[in-house]
């Protein structure tokens, strides 16, 4: 102990020396705190910011109120403006009576007491709500805390109101320049019911932000001008009151995105489902295509699949064939004899052969391969080669490709094969001309050897029936903006690779597939009173490292009236059971009843 006292006493350590020693380190302290806070305050006084937030900026967040203003996404009609997809609206009314809801240059965006009876009279009109209802929600209220109600509705009536019904209101309100009634609204995507071009047409569904965007088809290629520019509207809201600050409402106007006008006709569109759907049904084929174009336009006037799918309510999804892809754009095939109506317009064009020059059919030798013709090379005799092409001779086209080799791969590049058409559709394809020997070149003569798609095929035979001119396929008639702007879609002349005498040359020889007594081979393509030009085909595919063998792919073209064509039809049928009926009996009962249905309302 007494050596502790010792070291306290020789240290100074004393309690009252201590007590002081605390106290100065406690009123330094102090002091430097305060300094401390006074450098931090006098900081945020002067950048006005906190921790990199900006005081002000904080304070508007809390006091500042945004609305979004949804864009309407564009309709989709048909060629003669009938809706095919569009945002289907709920609206419902509310009235705003805030007395400082005005915007920068002082106008009234509320609804003013002068206003009511005619409100009240125009609610009576057209949603059948009693004129004492409207008038006691527009009377000044207070909520159960006493304090104003600024924004009120109008009960059940005033709800699920359709657009028509709101256009009619505003028009009205409008006409007296009554403000302060607004509409809120709902949206979803309503499509014509039931198979309707449907991977034509596509759908949308929504993105992480809830915004909606095109799936497939129209939807999804035409997304930006369908879309639209999205408005806004903010104010300020009083901290003291909790109402609109005068004059503080601002708005940006939304741009509601562009309608687009397709080429389809929705009744031959119907008519060519339903045609379809009975095919489908009866002879259950993996898949089946179909077309009918306009022949001096190249707009499609009808498209279809199957297996298909509803876009209204996805039935048809659960088919074991179905497959998430418009095959008429995305899927290329070998399409057989529709080819050789090709080869003999090039034959023609480069005067390869005379009228009245006949081959022996049957087969013929190529390198080291042996080409028959249809009936396993028995052949019909001897034939003219405008006889070879209503019979389908593949001896007779090849011979005619091995007089002009070079000049066939030129054709069917003129023809537009081998680089996709441009549609406008994700996904299309481009095909494949194969060349790498004489046999793969002589195999493109009837279609072997050879992918393309369903709409080079349409597109190549636009030259025929349009005197030459190759047309490019389109769906899209004109867009037309918010503003009413149209661009229009004209006819796009893509190539001339025949002239116009031979086009009317082989629509001449192609009329002989339908009414050749011996050698036509596609007379349920004939219509009574009119003259219809065809070319059939039945092509191998290649699955499974080889071509199928009793399995095909029947198709036919068919030009319509052969004097003055109006139509291309082009249809494809994979793999259907015939059931003891002809390919062409299945094809023509779609093709000849679209055709003449398409005459008959052009007549």
């Amino acid at each position: 102990m007494k050596k502790i006292k010792d070291w306290f006493a020789h240290h100074n350590l004393s309690t009252t020396k201590n007590r002081k020693r605390v106290g100065i380190t406690v009123l330094f302290l102090t002091i430097l705190i305060f300094v401390l806070f006074t450098v931090r305050l006098s900081s945020i006084l002067i950048t006005g910011k906190v921790a990199g937030t900006t005081l002000s900026e904080k304070t508007k967040d809390l006091y500042e109120v945004h609305e979004t203003l949804e864009a309407k996404r564009g309709t989709i009609f048909d060629k003669d403006g009938n809706v095919l997809v569009e945002d289907s609206s709920a609206f419902s009314l509310y009235a705003i009576l805030d007395k400082n809801y005005t915007d920068l240059e002082g106008k009234k965006l509320y609804v003013q007491e002068k206003d009511w009876s005619a409100i009240a009279e125009i609610f009576e009109k057209y949603v059948k709500i009693d004129k004492e209802t409207t008038l006691k929600q527009l009377r000044p209220s207070v909520n159960e805390s006493g304090e104003p109600i600024t924004t009120v509705e109008f009960g059940t009536n005033g709800k699920n109101l359709n657009f028509e019904t709101k256009r009619q209101i505003q028009e009205d309100l409008d006409k007296q320049n009554i403000s302060g009634i607004y509409f809120r609204e709902e949206r979803k995507r309503a499509y014509q019911a039931g198979n309707f071009a449907s991977f034509f047409i596509g759908y949308t569904q929504q993105d992480d932000k809830g915004d909606e965007l095109g799936v497939m088809g129209i939807e999804e290629a035409y997304n930006n001008q369908l879309s639209g520019v999205n408005g806004s509207r903010s104010y300020e809201i009083n901290s003291a009151k909790g109402d609109v600050k005068p004059g503080s409402v601002k708005e940006k106007k939304k741009v509601d995105g562009s309608n687009i006008y397709t080429t389809l006709d929705s009744n031959l569109q119907f008519y060519l489902e339903e045609l379809l759907d009975d095919a489908a049904k009866n002879y259950q084929p993996e898949h089946i295509t179909a077309t009918l174009m306009e022949a001096k336009t190249g707009n499609i006037l009808a498209t279809a699949q199957r297996p298909s799918f509803e876009l209204d309510t996805r039935n048809g999804v659960d088919d074991p064939n179905f497959k998430w892809r418009n095959i008429i754009v995305e899927d290329a095939f070998e399409p057989g004899s529709t080819m050789k109506s090709l080869l003999m317009a090039t034959a023609i064009q480069e005067n390869k052969f005379d009228e009245n020059e006949q081959f022996t059919s049957g087969s013929i030798k190529v390198d080291d391969a042996t080409i028959n013709d249809w009936n396993n090379g028995v052949g019909a005799g001897n034939m003219t080669f405008r006889q070879g092409l209503a019979w389908s001779s593949n001896v007779g086209m090849v011979t005619l490709q091995e007089r002009m080799p070079e000049l066939w791969q030129d054709y069917l590049t003129r023809f537009g094969f081998g680089k996709s058409t441009n549609f406008g559709l994700s996904g299309e394809a481009a095909g494949e001309i194969q060349d790498k020997t004489t046999v793969d070149r002589a195999m493109t003569a009837y279609g072997q050897g050879i992918s393309v798609t369903h709409l080079q095929m349409l597109q190549a035979y636009t030259a025929i029936a349009n005197g030459g001119e190759m047309l490019k396929p389109t769906i899209i008639n004109k867009i037309v903006n918010a503003n009413g702007e149209e661009t229009v879609t004209q006819p796009e002349v893509v190539g001339t690779p025949i002239s116009r005498e031979t086009a009317d040359k082989i629509l001449e020889y192609m009329k002989d597939v339908t009414i050749d007594p011996k050698f036509g081979m596609g007379k349920e393509y004939a219509i009574e009173g009119l003259n219809v030009s065809a070319k059939t085909g039945t092509a191998e595919f290649f699955e499974n490292g080889s071509y199928q063998k009793q399995e095909y792919l029947h198709s036919v073209v068919t030009i319509t009236p052969t004097e003055e064509p109006k139509y291309i039809f082009y249809m494809t049928i994979k793999k259907p059971v015939l059931q003891g009926v002809s390919a062409n009996k299945i094809i023509s009962d779609v093709s000849n009843k679209l055709v003449q249905h398409a005459m008959a309302a052009r007549n």
